[in-house]
């Protein structure tokens, strides 16, 4: 059926067109849920409203206490899954037993930061269970609320072990206990007992164990670095112990002892000026031409 179809997009369209933020372009922000989050009441002036950030690449863990400001958001303090080798923990770096342990190094860093690391201890012995922290009689606890970011909040997500850690490390971060691991959606409460398994990494060591059984070829390939490291199933829960009471003991941030590189890698080629293109694309011309001249002498010959 042919007929006119009147062009909706024309240049007064485009002139009136506003393109998104550059963050929602690139699909890193969902800025209906970030307003609701950052918004702070007039009445409380410039007074910062925290967000405990969890985010998860493929190799890493960050988590961050930021504060939302007009030029930009601030950093007051930031941990990362990739220091735990620090503190005894090489391998596995991107589980819930190493989300757990990300948040308890921000939560106790930030608490010395602001000198309230001898008031709130937080839950030294993680059961599993739920914890708030209870207001001491002189300053309140720290407080922030937890930035999820685009991820699907689902029962047992990584972010949630992240969000016990800094709970069990002494934040004040508003929760509910439906969303940790070993939550029970039929009996609405959570097994504490299935969450410290998640939280000292024995599910990770119930998964060797079941792979070293069934199909050791897999086992070896899976659970190479662990193999390597020389750690076992049984090893789990007193290395994660371990690791705890090292971050409790320093949770400050190292400086890097990597130097900074000499030199620069440029991934794209370095800018030409007008006269050094001009010679180029006269050395390819005189290049294409003795090479076409040599072909035609070789058709005479052939001839």
């Amino acid at each position: 059926m042919g007929g006119f179809v009147k062009t909706q997009k024309t240049s007064a369209y485009s002139k009136r067109f506003q393109v998104k933020f550059k963050r929602r372009r690139a699909g890193k922000t969902d800025y209906r849920a970030r307003i609701r989050l950052i918004n702070q009441d007039k009445n409380k002036y410039n007074t910062p409203k925290y967000r405990f950030v969890v985010r998860f690449t493929n190799k890493d863990i960050t988590a961050q206490i930021v504060s939302a400001s007009i030029a930009g958001d601030m950093v007051l303090a930031a941990a990362y899954s990739h220091e735990l080798p620090r503190y005894g923990l090489e391998v596995g770096l991107t589980n819930y037993a190493a989300a757990y342990c990300t948040g308890l190094l921000l939560a106790r860093r930030v608490l010395k930061l602001r000198d309230l690391d001898q008031e709130y201890e937080g839950n030294v012995e993680a059961t599993g269970e739920d914890f708030s922290v209870e207001p001491d009689d002189e300053r309140r606890p720290f407080r922030a609320l937890l930035d999820v970011g685009l991820v699907r909040t689902t029962t047992g997500n990584r972010v949630f072990g992240a969000l016990k850690g800094a709970l069990d490390g002494g934040l004040d971060i508003p929760h509910s206990d439906k969303r940790f691991a070993g939550f029970k959606k039929d009996e609405k409460q959570l097994d504490a007992e299935v969450h410290r398994k998640y939280i000292y990494g024995g599910h990770v060591a119930e998964y060797m164990r079941t792979l070293a059984e069934e199909e050791p070829e897999k086992y070896q390939a899976h659970f190479s670095d662990y193999i390597k490291k020389g750690i076992e199933a049984d090893d789990m829960e007193a290395l994660y112990k371990k690791v705890h009471a090292a971050i409790r003991a320093d949770p400050t941030m190292a400086k890097s002892t990597k130097q900074p590189p000499k030199e620069h890698k440029r991934y794209n080629p370095k800018k030409l000026t007008y006269e050094q293109r001009k010679a180029s694309l006269v050395e390819r011309l005189n290049a294409l031409n003795s090479s076409g001249g040599a072909d035609d002498d070789d058709d005479e010959d052939d001839e």
